[in-house]
C-alpha cells in the first residue's frame, strides 16, 4: 500500500471513529450535551482534529441522522415480503412509529430538530436531503401500488403521502414527547397507536 493510500485509509478511519463517538454520545446524552469537545475528549484528541472532518455542530449531527435514516430504511425492507399491498401500507405506519418508540432521540433529530436542515442550509448550492426523500419515497411506492389496484380512495399521490406522514408524524411526536400521558391510565399507549393507525388505513379504504 501506498503512502497515500495508507494517508485515505487513516483518514477514513479517523472520519469513522468520530462518527461513531459522536453518535453513541448523542444517544447517551442527547443534542444539547453533544459538543465537539464532548466528542474529542472521549476519543482523546483536541477538538481542532475533529473540524478536520467535520466544520461544525450541524455537520456532524447531519451525519448522524443519516445514520438514523439508515436504520430507519433497513426496517422497511423487510416490507417487501408481505404480498398484501393494503397490509404492507398498515405496517409502513407500524414501523414508523415503532422506529420513534425505540429511537425517541435519533428520530427527534432526523424529523424535528433543526440542526439536520441548518447544516443542509450551509452545504453547497445543490445539496438536496438525499436521505429524507429516499424514506418518503418508500411511502410513495407502497401508496401508489395501492392507487393502482383501486385499493385506497385517493388520486392524488403527494397529498395522501403528505397526510398518512403527517399523521404517523404526530403518533410518534407525541408518544416520545410523553403528550400520550393526557390519556386515562386504563388505555394503553400501544393500543391507542395501533387503533389510531387503523383508523387511518380504514378511512382511506375503498
Amino acid at each position: 500500500m501506498g503512502i497515500q493510500e495508507r494517508k485515505e485509509r487513516e483518514k477514513q478511519e479517523m472520519r469513522e471513529l468520530i462518527l461513531r463517538t459522536a453518535k453513541q454520545v448523542f444517544i447517551e446524552e442527547g443534542y444539547e450535551k453533544t459538543s465537539i469537545r464532548t466528542i474529542a475528549d472521549r476519543i482523546e484528541y483536541s477538538p481542532a482534529t475533529i473540524y478536520l472532518y467535520y466544520k461544525d455542530k450541524d455537520q456532524l449531527l447531519f451525519a448522524i441522522h443519516e445514520l438514523g435514516f439508515d436504520a430507519l430504511i433497513e426496517s422497511f425492507r423487510s416490507l417487501q415480503e408481505i404480498v398484501d399491498p393494503l397490509e404492507r401500507f398498515r405496517q409502513l405506519g407500524y414501523q414508523y412509529v415503532q422506529f420513534a418508540i425505540d429511537n425517541p432521540e435519533m428520530y427527534d433529530l432526523m424529523f424535528i430538530s433543526y440542526s439536520p436542515m441548518n447544516a443542509l442550509e450551509k452545504a453547497p448550492q445543490g445539496s438536496t436531503w438525499d436521505c429524507g426523500h429516499e424514506s418518503f419515497r418508500t411511502l410513495c411506492v407502497i401508496i401508489q401500488e395501492n392507487m393502482e389496484q383501486g385499493l385506497i380512495r385517493t388520486n392524488d399521490l403527494y397529498v395522501t403521502a403528505l397526510s398518512v406522514w403527517s399523521f404517523v408524524h404526530g403518533l410518534a411526536s407525541l408518544h416520545i414527547r410523553n403528550r400520550l400521558k393526557l390519556f386515562p391510565e386504563s388505555l394503553n399507549t400501544q393500543y391507542l397507536i395501533n387503533q389510531s393507525l387503523d383508523l387511518l388505513i380504514t378511512s382511506l379504504k375503498v
